[in-house]
């Protein structure tokens, strides 16, 4: 079947699609396994296209660590588009597996990776393509085990129907742990498919199966319980932690080669997961603790495998605050001895704006250079304590000022607006950040520098101590996108916003509760494809569904929520706990009666 299969896909098929070298396999790095010869196989799925998902760093870590192991396979499946999923379905064609064209249904295990909510539909594509039953209840005993995880498991309920387990936290100790189990589980007679997924759940604390969870709701649409119905399942969900040194983490140093160009053509090590800091809009910094880094040794001796087997021209450092890492000058200088000569990019994505960020540009002034990207998030002091991110405007000047005279040409900034207290002085800020640090190219070099600022609309997130806080409505994103433009005057700077019926959408999705999963699916019915996607994303089509079904997005994205309210996420719990939450929340509020009354 298989080979019939990729027979049929490389005659029929790949001629009448754009990029066909996506759906080819066979890519440099790529591992491919008798799959008789095996205890478990599974299926890494990115609900994406090709090119974001092969630019996904833990995605090759979790690739790496399962075909490591020598009873298990892992292959990738990504979201096709349009043009290949037509034709898959013109013919019945299943979607498959890169590295063998075994169909998806044809796995034990199928795993998604949440990383984005406005992706959401492209999981029901993928299931429906793979001829699997969309609803967890349908699925037969040899139907593949549904898994997902990543950032949008911390809000598992709006995809509770189409999900049989999600993982929180860490999926290096968990996934193989969990491939295990259901591998055992299969092998025991007379139990059948929901019996297997409760014992599995039975087994660890990380693991929730929203099937044994019911919810009940008050007169007023708010969740007054979240019941389970039955007693050996977790009543609380824990995040699974990495306990092990995580200098014992392998890194990936032969990574799938992709076939097409991607987002990023580069080789990416994470030296660092967690952050020391508690920024009140970041989720990251609240899933990811706790703090966890690898030694400086190990990251060189990895970076200098990569390029040997890879031949990569950019090595990106990747943490959610790299210049905090602990060792951070010795880390860049050793990178610099060793590649300067290659001429290979050092990327220092991600670097916080702190004493540090000034040695920054000295400190590779022999590495060829990339862009600068910085995330100053807001402008002005006051707003920077209120959501506890404290960077000073002359460190990002001095820095910026430096990196020009090292050889920098080009910044972008990653800035927020709609947050709670925002005020037009806020705004004012952006631009005036952006147009200083051009024109401190003039200074410096004798030309301005070009400037982006990259400003996305504020979408509060479970777990962080915004989560109670309601976010803003489009006619106040339109009017502070007008402003912003509008404030330019340097020709140098750009000013470049989100989307902001994807920020809407992306407001209920990350904080819907099962209510919104039929919106979900019949959206998808009615053709939502891709829509992170700008030319095929139809907002109107998903509004239409709203009123349709009869549900008031207003209730999930822009109402604040009272502390005492039970939240759909509320049963998965994340390191420090609610409790610190809702205290950091209550002290947010009274940092934005202080603004409020400054004005």
């Amino acid at each position: 079947m298989a080979e019939s299969l990729r027979e049929i896909i490389m005659r029929d098929v790949l001629l009448n699609v754009q990029t066909p070298g996506q759906y080819i396999g066979g890519e440099f790095n790529a591992v491919a396994k008798d799959h008789a010869t095996l205890e478990a196989t599974f299926c890494l799925a990115f609900p994406d296209t090709y090119t974001l998902g092969m630019s996904h760093h833990g995605m090759q870590i979790l690739y790496n660590l399962v075909n490591s192991d020598e009873r298990f396979a892992c292959e990738r499946a990504f979201c096709p588009n349009p043009d290949f999923e037509a034709e898959l379905r013109k013919r019945d064609l299943p979607l498959y597996g890169l590295e063998t064209f075994t169909p998806l249904g044809e796995f034990d295990m199928i795993g998604f990776s949440l990383q984005y909510e406005i992706c959401y539909s492209n999981i029901l594509t993928m299931l429906d393509l793979s001829k699997i039953p969309l609803h967890s209840v349908d699925r037969g005993d040899e139907d593949p085990l549904i898994i997902a995880g990543g950032p949008g498991a911390q809000n598992p309920e709006v995809l509770a129907p189409f999900v049989d387990l999600f993982i929180i936290g860490d999926g290096e100790e968990s996934l193989l742990e969990v491939m295990e189990k259901w591998s055992e589980l299969k092998r025991v007679a007379g139990i059948d498919r929901e019996e297997r997924i409760a014992r599995l759940v039975a087994s660890f604390d990380w693991a929730y199966a929203p099937r044994f969870y019911q919810p009940e709701y008050h007169a007023d649409g708010t969740i007054a319980a979240m019941n389970r119905t039955r007693p050996d399942v977790p009543q609380h969900i824990r995040a699974c932690v990495i306990t092990q040194n995580f200098d014992d983490i392998p890194i990936p140093t032969e990574p799938v080669m992709p076939n097409v160009e991607c987002a990023h053509d580069r080789f990416a090590i994470e030296i660092m997961r967690g952050c020391p800091w508690q920024c009140r809009f970041c989720q990251s910094t609240v899933i990811k603790r706790p703090l966890r880094v690898r030694s400086v040794d190990a990251i060189v001796e990895a970076a200098k495998e990569a390029y040997e087997k890879t031949g990569y021209e950019e090595i990106s450092i990747l943490s959610l605050s790299s210049s905090d890492y602990p060792h951070f000058e010795e880390l860049v200088n050793r990178l610099a001895e060793e590649f300067s000569s290659k001429r290979v990019s050092i990327s220092v994505p991600s670097l916080r704006v702190n004493d540090q960020f000034r040695n920054l540009p000295k400190l590779v002034s022999g590495v060829r250079k990339g862009g600068l990207t910085l995330a100053p998030e807001v402008a002005r002091d006051d707003m920077r304590d209120q959501i506890r991110k404290p960077i000073n405007n002359d460190n990002l000047y001095e820095g910026c000022r430096k990196a020009f005279e090292e050889g920098w040409r080009r910044v972008k900034l990653y800035f927020m607006c709609g947050l709670p207290g925002e005020r037009t002085v806020d705004l004012d800020g952006i631009v005036d950040v952006a147009e200083r640090i051009s024109t401190i190219g003039k200074e410096a070099i004798g030309r301005y520098i070009p400037v982006t600022a990259s400003v996305s609309n504020f979408v509060p997130k479970p777990h962080t101590p915004y989560q109670w806080n309601g976010m803003r409505d489009r006619e106040y994103f339109q009017w502070a996108h007008r402003y912003l433009r509008d404030r330019v005057s340097l020709r140098s700077v750009k000013v470049k916003c989100h989307t902001i019926d994807t920020s809407l959408l992306e407001g209920i999705m990350t904080r819907g509760d099962r209510r919104i999963a039929p919106v979900l699916e019949e959206a998808w019915r009615r053709g939502a494809r891709l829509d992170a996607w700008d030319e095929h994303f139809n907002p109107a089509l998903w509004w239409q569904v709203f009123e349709d079904l009869g549900v008031d997005m207003a209730f999930y994205s822009q109402r604040e929520r009272p502390t005492t309210e039970i939240l759909p996420w509320d049963h998965v719990n994340v390191k420090k706990g609610r409790d610190w939450l809702e205290k950091d929340h209550h002290r947010s509020v009274v940092q934005l009666n202080i603004l409020a009354s400054a004005e």
